[in-house]
């Protein structure tokens, strides 16, 4: 193993990631009435029997499980399970569709034997460029589901197939997966606090 120098501990990382954090977390709260809005019709969904469905790559494949299991679960109170569904998690079902079609497939082929009409579809995505979430989000458009895309500051390839958008004013991916996994925290709050 590299030997680690702690003497090479750049202050300036550290000062420009969590003052860009900072920054970050102020354009969050300006999205106060935006996640407002995801959050109600999400529940008007649910309401109508909808499954949430939600994907995405790498750091953002563990936060779309995070909030699967917070909605199946519990975020902060015990209530009754709400019906959500990560795409990342069937390994079985991943690699084979990999293998066979292709990565780009991954998602949209899971939401073509599972989705249904109302259903909604999350997609987390740091580069708003991946192919297998754009390919998700057609789908998803086509299946006549509820798109939400959080993304970072690009969203020319996903706009078209989301019906809302949460774009993170950063390139960096660790700092737009932060803010991913609390805006979709605070909503599964919201969520939780308008269920009887």
């Amino acid at each position: 193993m590299k030997k680690i120098n702690p003497d090479k501990l750049r202050i300036s990382f550290l000062e420009n990631y969590l003052k860009e954090s900072l920054e970050v977390a102020k354009a969050q709260y300006s999205y106060s009435e935006k996640i407002m809005d995801i959050t109600g019709i999400t529940i008007e969904h649910l309401n109508n029997d909808a499954t949430i469905f939600i994907c995405g790559n790498g750091g953002s494949a563990s936060d779309s499980q995070h909030f699967a299991a917070e909605l199946v679960g519990r975020f902060e109170n015990n209530r009754q399970p709400l019906p959500a569904l990560a795409l990342t998690t069937d390994s079985s079902v991943v690699t084979s569709i990999a293998n066979d079609f292709g990565f780009e497939h991954i998602f949209s082929k899971q939401l073509e034997a599972l989705a249904k009409n109302k259903d909604i579809l999350i997609v987390l995505s740091t580069s708003g460029k991946s192919q297998n979430i754009i390919n998700a989000l057609e789908t998803a458009r086509k299946l006549g589901m509820l798109t939400i895309s959080l993304v970072g500051k690009n969203i020319e390839e996903i706009k078209k197939d989301s019906d809302h958008i949460i774009s993170i004013p950063s390139i960096r991916a660790g700092v737009i997966q932060q803010a991913h996994i609390t805006v979709l925290q605070v909503i599964a709050g919201l969520i939780e606090t308008c269920i009887e």
